[in-house]
C-alpha cells in the first residue's frame, strides 16, 4: 500500500484531537446531573450536542420524530452517491470523529454519527417516533416537551436543521413528459447511464444531481438555473480563506476574491459568474466537477426560466447574462430523458417554541449569537436558524454553543440578561447596516468566532469559563468558583432566577 504522508498526518491530528478534546463518555446507565437538556432532533447537530452534554456530566433526552433510520438527520435521507463538498477537516462535528479520507460519502458520515451516538450511550437517552409539537414552561420555569410525561428540563436545544422534507413543485405539462422525474435526494437505485439528464435548479441540491449523473455515466447533462450563483472550488484552502472575512458581509475588498475566482476557477466560463449579488451575500455552490463537465462537453449550464414541460423535455426561456428572472429571452425546448428536480427542501419549523421567541424585531435568525432567543436564554437553536454562510459545518461551533448553554444554566453571573442580548443584536445590525442582505442573513465562520470571543470577553464573570467554552477543558474549577459566588450572593440576600 502506498504511503501517503499528508493523509497520515491528518489521521494523527484527528487522533490527537480526540485524545485531548473529547469529553469522557459516561459509564453505562450512569445517573447524570442537572441541568437536564432536551434535544430536539437526532441529526448530526443533535447527536453532537448531546454527546457534549453527557460527556460533561449533564443529562439529556433526544426527541426524534422519525424511527431509528432517521438517525443522522438529512444525511439519512440523501443518496448514497452524495458526499461532502467541503473537506472533512472542516466537517469535524465532534473531537472524536475520525475521517478516513478528505471527502467522505454519505455512508461514512452516517456511520460516524451513529458511532458517536453509541460511544456516548445515547441509545438509552433517545426517544424515536416522538414528534415535538409544543415546548412550554411550568411554574418553576422548567421546560416541558409536549406533556409532563417526558419529565422536565432546564434547557432546550432545537437541532432540527435547515433541510426537512424534499420540495417537489408541480410544473405545467409535467404529466406529458415521457421520461422519468425524480427529486435530487431520491436517486438511489436509479441510473442515468446513456440518458440526457435535465437538472432543474442551480443550488446545493444540483450538486446531488451532478454527483449522480457523473457516477452513473449520463450521456449529457443540462442544468437549468433561474439565477446565477457563485460556484467555488472543492478546495479546503480556498474555502478556509473565504471564511476569513471577519466582517461577514460584502466589503470594499470583496472584488479581490471574486476576481481571483473568475480568473483562476471560472477562466473561460466567466459568463457563468454572477454580475449582481456579491460572493458574501449567499451560500455559494461548492463543486469542481460542474466546470469540468462543461469543458468536456458533457454538461451545459443554462440561465433562464421554466415555461412548462413537454413530451420530450422542458420548454425554457433562455436569458442572457444580467437579465433578471422572468425577463426577455430566447424560448427553446431542451430535450431530455430524465428530469432531476434540484429544488431543495422545506425548512423545518420552529413553531413548537413559545410565541414570545418570535416577537419583532427579534425573530430568528436575529437572536443572540443567532441561536439564543432574548426571551429565553435557556434555549439554544443550534444550526437551524441560519440562512446563508461561508465556512465549516459543525467543526467547532456545535460544542461551543452547547457549552455556552450549559454555562448560562449553571452560572447566574455569566448568564446574559434579555436587555443586553437585544443590545448585542442591535449592535450587530448597526455594524452590518451596509450589507446588501440582512445582518443575520449571511455570516462567515470567522465572524461567528468573533461573536463567541466577544461574548466571553465582554463579561468578566465568563472569563473563568473560556477554556471550557472554547475547548471543553476544565469545568470543575469554574463550577467551584460558581459555588463560592452563589454562597456570597446568597449571603448578601441576592436570589438567582433563570428566565
Amino acid at each position: 500500500m502506498e504511503f501517503k504522508p499528508i493523509e497520515w498526518i491528518y489521521q494523527v491530528v484527528q487522533w490527537l484531537l480526540g485524545i485531548l478534546l473529547s469529553p469522557n463518555a459516561p459509564p453505562p446507565h450512569a445517573v447524570l446531573s442537572r441541568p437536564r437538556i432536551a434535544i430536539i432532533g437526532a441529526g448530526l447537530t443533535g447527536v453532537a450536542a448531546a454527546s457534549h452534554c453527557v460527556g460533561h456530566g449533564f443529562d439529556v433526552c433526544i426527541f426524534e420524530a422519525g424511527d431509528e433510520n432517521a438517525l443522522g438527520g438529512i444525511w439519512s435521507k440523501v443518496n448514497n452517491t452524495s458526499g461532502l463538498q467541503i473537506h472533512s477537516i472542516m466537517y469535524r462535528f465532534h473531537p472524536s470523529v475520525k475521517w478516513s479520507r478528505g471527502y467522505p460519502d454519505r455512508q461514512q458520515i452516517v456511520s460516524q454519527i451513529t458511532q458517536l451516538w453509541k460511544r456516548y450511550g445515547l441509545q438509552e437517552r433517545t426517544k424515536f417516533n416522538t414528534k415535538v409539537t409544543s415546548v412550554f414552561q411550568d411554574k418553576q420555569s422548567r421546560w416541558i416537551i409536549n406533556d409532563p410525561s417526558h419529565g422536565r428540563f432546564d434547557g432546550v436545544i432545537p437541532a432540527i436543521g435547515s433541510c426537512g422534507d424534499p420540495k417537489m413543485p408541480h410544473i405545467d405539462g409535467q404529466e406529458q413528459f415521457k421520461g422519468e422525474i425524480y427529486h435530487s435526494s431520491r436517486l438511489d437505485g436509479k441510473t442515468a447511464e446513456g440518458k440526457k439528464v435535465l437538472i432543474i435548479g442551480g443550488g446545493a441540491s444540483a450538486v446531488e444531481g451532478l454527483e449522480f449523473v457523473i457516477h452513473t455515466n449520463a450521456a449529457s447533462t443540462s442544468v437549468l438555473a433561474r439565477s446565477d450563483k457563485w460556484i467555488i472550488p472543492r478546495n479546503a484552502v480556498v474555502d478556509i480563506l473565504l471564511a476569513f472575512n471577519i466582517f461577514g458581509q460584502e466589503t470594499i475588498f470583496s472584488w479581490i476574491p471574486e476576481s481571483l475566482l473568475r480568473l483562476f476557477f471560472y477562466r473561460d466560463l466567466k459568463d457563468l459568474a454572477p454580475t449582481s449579488g456579491g460572493l458574501f451575500t449567499g451560500t455559494p455552490m461548492v463543486n469542481s466537477d460542474v466546470f469540468r463537465q462543461i469543458r468536456d462537453g458533457k454538461a451545459s449550464w443554462l440561465r433562464g426560466d421554466i415555461i412548462r414541460m413537454t413530451e420530450n423535455g422542458v420548454l425554457f426561456n433562455h436569458r442572457a447574462k444580467g437579465v433578471p428572472k422572468g425577463g426577455p429571452g430566447r424560448e427553446e425546448e431542451v430535450k431530455g430523458d430524465m428530469v432531476i428536480m434540484a429544488t431543495g427542501y422545506h425548512r423545518p419549523s420552529l413553531s413548537f417554541l413559545p410565541d414570545d421567541v418570535f416577537q419583532d424585531p427579534y425573530q430568528p435568525p436575529a437572536w443572540y449569537l443567532q441561536v439564543f432567543p432574548p426571551a429565553h436564554v435557556s434555549i439554544s437553536a443550534i444550526n437551524c436558524t441560519y440562512a446563508n454562510a461561508i465556512g465549516t459545518v459543525g467543526s467547532w461551533h456545535i460544542g461551543i454553543y452547547t457549552r455556552l448553554l450549559l454555562v448560562f444554566l449553571v452560572d447566574p453571573l455569566a448568564r446574559p440578561q434579555e436587555y443586553w442580548m437585544k443590545k448585542w443584536i442591535d449592535m450587530t445590525r448597526f455594524l452590518k447596516r451596509r450589507s446588501p442582505v440582512g445582518a443575520f442573513d449571511f455570516f462567515t465562520y470567522s465572524e461567528l468566532i468573533y461573536w463567541f470571543v466577544f461574548c466571553i470577553a465582554i463579561n468578566p464573570f465568563r472569563w473563568k469559563w473560556a477554556l471550557f467554552v472554547f475547548f471543553g477543558i476544565g469545568s470543575a474549577l469554574p463550577l467551584s468558583v460558581v459555588k463560592e459566588e452563589d454562597r456570597l450572593r446568597n449571603g448578601l440576600g441576592m436570589g438567582k432566577k433563570l428566565s
